[in-house]
């Protein structure tokens, strides 16, 4: 298995697969080809471009746990549900899952680049360094046996603060992501989590919201195909700063 760059920023891992039929390549997640690497006892080569970015000297990596919001969801026992449940954060962040492309960073080191909290009614999804790596989320999924063939609305009251300059600009806002049953098919490991991938997929629908001191309403709508699997909605960040919300509705749109 070779790891190498796919594209700025995007790293691929090419699997070579050798069969009756003969030798073929191909690309997966890096978490998926260092699993397949590790089971069939294959040699891993990183290219020269990839050990440059990613590569830090022994001894210096801290990651520590995954982030609390997210571990929690993940553990033994949490599966999705068929509604949403603690909207109003008087549990915390309970059934609410931190996740992004910065969790599945190489490094681990990255980690811990963003941050969530919930108080007062209000949940805060926030950048932890000046400069975090990909995009974040806080959201829920629910089995979308519920929602077939109808059209669902996820809105609220938003707040967005943060470095917004040229050389540090953030994306914040609300999104639905419907996924088809075929969600875990080769196609869909093959596709690179970034933001311009994310962004691109027709199974999600943003919402992004400008930055500004004062609280506003937002919401975003998608409607739910016959052969949907799941449905997760909620808000995310790409880059420095913060984004707020409250009064968090769930519903069919009527």
């Amino acid at each position: 298995m070779d790891i190498d760059e796919l594209g700025p920023g995007v790293t691929v891992a090419r699997i070579e697969l050798a069969g009756p039929a003969g030798t073929r390549h191909v690309a997966a997640r890096l978490g998926e080809g260092l699993a397949v690497a590790a089971t069939a006892a294959a040699p891993i080569r990183v290219s020269d471009t990839v050990m440059g970015q990613l590569a830090v000297p022994a001894g210096t990596s801290s990651p520590g746990p995954l982030p609390a919001p997210t571990a929690a969801v993940l553990r033994p026992g949490r599966t999705p549900r068929y509604e949403p449940r603690n909207m109003g954060f008087a549990d915390g962040l309970d059934r609410w899952l931190l996740g992004g492309s910065f969790a599945e960073h190489a490094s681990e080191s990255h980690w811990h680049d963003y941050t969530c909290a919930a108080g007062h009614g209000t949940a805060v999804l926030s950048s932890a360094v000046p400069r975090p790596e990909g995009f974040a989320s806080l959201g829920q999924q629910m089995f979308a046996d519920d929602y077939l063939g109808a059209v669902i609305v996820f809105r609220g009251q938003f707040r967005v603060s943060g470095a917004t300059g040229a050389e540090t600009a953030s994306r914040a806002g609300l999104f639905i992501r419907v996924r088809r049953q075929d969600t875990g098919s080769e196609r869909d490991i093959r596709r690179p989590l970034t933001e311009d991938a994310v962004l691109a997929d027709p199974g999600n629908h943003i919402v992004t919201i400008a930055g500004g001191r004062d609280w506003t309403r937002h919401e975003v709508t998608a409607r739910v195909p016959d052969d949907c699997d799941t449905v997760v909605f909620g808000i995310f960040l790409a880059g420095p700063g913060r984004i707020e919300l409250r009064d968090a509705e769930f519903s069919r749109d009527t």
